[in-house]
């Protein structure tokens, strides 16, 4: 059963994805919150598994609160921010304040679950356009991050070929297609490239991988 935290300051709105939510049988609501510091209280009482956030709350915002959360304690939650503002200021400091995943109000419900499951399973919430919008922001960054980049030394070559496939935005079975191998073969060596890096997720995956220079930002391909 994933466990999930509703945040949005919008009764209505989190009536919606309560009822959502409460129609799939592996999905269990265990706490709403109207505000970013509710949020943050609710994630430590309720532990749920993944954070459903709005962004524009009053007091404290969606992503402040996300940094919050996602820093606090061992195993904190997944946070998926929900949001119907599509600009790239929310994206990269929703990204950068630790969410997990991006997603727009006007999203299908059945994508909204579906987009629920993969958070919780370690999955990114991240869609092509999404991928191509980070590959383009660090387009003006080309400059590897030597830290980063000494911390690649910790990969095996296959890994290290992953983890390219996978910073141009390349779900799992076109990944595997792509290094000739199983699709579980291929969540193997996502799964042993998080752990190794100390990684959230396959969204802090894409990130470091430019940050470390990995790929060329100005085209998104590998060096």
């Amino acid at each position: 059963m994933i466990r999930v935290l509703l945040v949005d300051d919008d009764e209505l709105v989190r009536a919606g994805l309560a009822m959502i939510l409460d129609a799939a049988d592996d999905i269990k609501v265990v706490g709403e919150a109207a505000t970013g510091s509710e949020a943050i209280q609710l994630a430590k009482d309720a532990r749920p598994d993944v954070v459903l956030m709005d962004v524009k709350m009053p007091g404290m915002d969606g992503i402040e609160a996300t940094r919050r959360i996602t820093e606090h304690g061992d195993e904190p939650p997944s946070v998926v921010i929900v949001t119907t503002f599509e600009t790239d200021e929310f994206l990269f400091r929703s990204l950068q304040a630790g969410a997990s995943g991006f997603v727009l109000k006007r999203t299908p419900p059945q994508d909204l679950l579906a987009g629920i499951r993969a958070v919780a399973s370690g999955d990114g919430l991240l869609g092509p356009s999404v991928t191509k919008r980070i590959i383009e922001q660090f387009a003006g960054r080309p400059v590897a991050d030597p830290g980063n980049r000494q911390r690649l030394e910790v990969l095996t070559d296959r890994e290290t070929e992953t983890l390219k496939l996978l910073a141009q935005g390349m779900n799992n079975a076109e990944i595997a297609d792509a290094l000739y191998v199983s699709e579980s073969t291929a969540k193997t060596h996502i799964r042993r490239i998080l752990m190794k890096l100390g990684l959230r997720d396959r969204v802090a995956a894409v990130i470091f991988a430019y940050q470390a220079g990995l790929l060329r930002p100005d085209t998104g391909s590998s060096e």
